[in-house]
């Protein structure tokens, strides 16, 4: 494993993350067992995986907590969140961190997040929400203040764009992939100005990892004029990407993992799985070197002008 500084935080993590919600939910969301999600989570850690995130919604706290109770706490960055909605009161926000504890079984988290945070819920956090988790920080309760982007619905990022200058924030949560990367120009220059840490999410999700999704989406694309013609008249649109031989990525999702890790500004790159062979997989592709040059700058020519591309949730399988 490969570690680097998450910010500000000064929390030495590993740069490839164990993101433990979407469908495989550690292996909770394809049928597994509580003990084969432990069982899995474990090895990402043998495998120098130090950094886990979940979150209240994802039904995985109690396994994360299940899994770190085999090594000392300080070993491992927990981070947990919580939906940050209008109905959120700083009352209902402490009250979830609390069980957030209980339910990992630990004396404090090293990050909580406001969980999805659209642009029009961002004043009622500031006001409301931010003081309650400043008040669980001075309680030791957690060490640092997080705060994750709702991506599906904020194409431009305009609430971490936003948050990124209030000085509240220790770590963001943001979308970024070969097809939408709009954070090159806006968000990461900000964040690490800032000195904020940042973890990447949808670096492959349904777009990358789904047979059959790249064609349709590129299809749809060219057709509204977005891309060249000619990529969807391949059914391998993103081959170019594929030359192993000469430092070129093994295969797309390779490509997609190894693309997130190095973009300047990139602390942890995210990744969900329910099967241990892909968690390994996963890890060996994250710490692969960069892409060469020239694949980086065809990517930036082909698709830097879009928005929202491999947003959407996770798919099955």
């Amino acid at each position: 494993m490969e570690y680097t500084t998450l910010g500000r935080t000064g929390l030495r993590v590993g740069v490839a993350g164990l993101g433990c919600g979407g469908n495989a939910k550690a292996g909770l969301g394809r049928g597994k067992s509580a003990a084969e999600a432990v069982a899995l989570i474990r090895r990402a850690m043998d495998l120098g995986v130090n950094f886990l995130d979940t979150a209240r919604s994802y039904g995985t706290e109690k396994v994360v907590g299940q899994a770190i109770a085999a090594v000392p706490r300080e070993s491992v960055v927990v981070s947990s969140k919580n939906v940050a909605g209008s109905n959120v009161t700083g009352e209902t926000l402490t009250a979830a961190i609390d069980a957030s504890l209980r339910e990992i079984g630990t004396d404090y988290l090293d990050i909580f997040h406001l969980h999805g945070v659209h642009p029009h819920q961002y004043d009622h956090a500031l006001g409301e929400l931010v003081p309650a988790m400043l008040r669980a920080r001075e309680a030791g309760k957690i060490r640092f203040l997080g705060i994750t982007e709702t991506s599906p619905n904020d194409h431009d990022q305009t609430m971490l764009n936003r948050a990124a200058g209030d000085g509240y924030w220790d770590v963001m949560m943001l979308g970024f992939n070969m097809m939408h990367q709009v954070a090159r120009t806006g968000l990461l220059p900000k964040t690490m100005e800032h000195d904020i840490g940042t973890l990447i999410m949808f670096a492959v999700r349904n777009l990358f990892s789904v047979p059959g999704r790249l064609q349709q989406t590129i299809e749809e694309l060219a057709a509204a004029g977005d891309v060249p013609e000619a990529l969807a008249e391949t059914a391998d649109p993103l081959g170019f990407l594929v030359h192993p031989e000469d430092g070129g990525a093994a295969s797309v999702i390779e490509a997609a993992y190894r693309y997130a890790r190095h973009e300047p500004g990139a602390d942890v790159v995210l990744f969900g799985t329910g099967s241990i062979d892909h968690l390994e997989e996963n890890i060996a592709a994250i710490l692969k070197p960069p892409l060469p040059d020239a694949d980086t700058a065809r990517l930036a020519g082909l698709f830097g002008h879009l928005r929202g591309t491999g947003l959407d949730l996770p798919g099955p399988g």
